[in-house]
């Protein structure tokens, strides 16, 4: 139960997740873990049912309160909504989803998605063969691991390897996960169908902008924000207006078909955009 807590308030009831002994932290609110718990068993560890608990509380719906940002720094009252950056796996599953490539089918075999190309060739004598179709997008718990030579980008972002149990990842913003998200075939091709079917569905212009921020943050720009996007776009039109061949080899990375009856060039143009908006703070809002 404390581990979904911190899932969704970016820390749990008992801060030292790794630790429920005598040496970790008391939790802040004792009464309402047993409660959880308590619920957690009596649905017959239903842990879908646990989510829905949580995110349906007065506690996860309320409205932020900023008043008590001196008096709770630590955000131990939950006042404030959390703001951490998603865990490794749900920030190439959140690019997926908002792109509509999300293979959503549950269980089956492991999948394995876009790799640098010779990525276990100096530790292991079998060769990584990228999946076809639906196996490049299925969620990232499925992504097949290979315990001395795990995916590149997750570990980019954080994600333990599988030697050891770990109850608690590190958190840490690097230049290396910024160049994920702008290189990595997965990002661009995500990236570049929520374009082509955004100007497919409404055209270039503001209304496009808004619609693609809100896919990949869930919120709707600020008005500072907004005329980043609209910048972002205009700049980048315009260097792909000069170098078509550019735009034409941009829009072709991933096995997803092109979306037709789009310009390529506001394609290009609003595929980076999307993945100038994904690198807001790793979804976050902070440009």
């Amino acid at each position: 139960v404390n581990r979904y807590w911190q899932l969704f308030f970016g820390q749990g009831l008992v801060r030292t997740q790794e630790d429920f002994g005598n040496q970790g932290s008391l939790p802040s609110h004792p009464k309402l873990l047993d409660h959880l718990a308590t619920y957690f068993i009596e649905s017959g560890w239903d842990v879908k049912a646990l989510c829905e608990y949580i995110v349906t509380s007065a506690t996860y719906q309320q409205a932020n309160r900023n008043d008590l940002n001196e008096r709770d720094p630590e955000n131990v009252l939950l006042a404030q909504g959390p703001r951490h950056r998603l865990n490794a796996e749900q920030v190439r599953d959140a690019a997926l989803a908002a792109s509509g490539l999300l293979v959503p089918t549950i269980g089956g075999p492991s999948a394995k998605p876009y790799q640098p190309e010779g990525l276990w060739s100096q530790a292991s004598s079998k060769t990584y063969t990228p999946d076809k179709g639906d196996g490049l997008y299925r969620k990232s718990m499925y992504t097949f691991i290979k315990r001395t030579v795990p995916p590149p980008s997750m570990v980019t972002f954080d994600a333990p390897g599988r030697e050891v149990c770990r109850a608690r990842r590190e958190r840490t913003a690097t230049p290396l996960q910024a160049l994920v998200l702008l290189n990595d075939p997965q990002f661009v091709e995500a990236a570049r169908v929520l374009a082509e079917e955004t100007l497919k569905e409404m055209g270039p212009g503001d209304k496009a902008n808004v619609h693609m921020f809100r896919a990949l943050t869930s919120r709707t720009p600020t008005e500072r924000e907004f005329g980043i996007l609209k910048d972002i776009v205009e700049e980048q039109r315009e260097l792909f207006a000069e170098n078509a061949e550019a735009a034409e080899q941009y829009l072709n990375v991933g096995e997803s078909p092109r979306v037709e009856g789009v310009d390529a060039i506001d394609a290009a143009a609003y595929t980076a955009l999307a993945q100038a908006i994904m690198n807001f703070d790793a979804f976050q809002g902070k440009p």
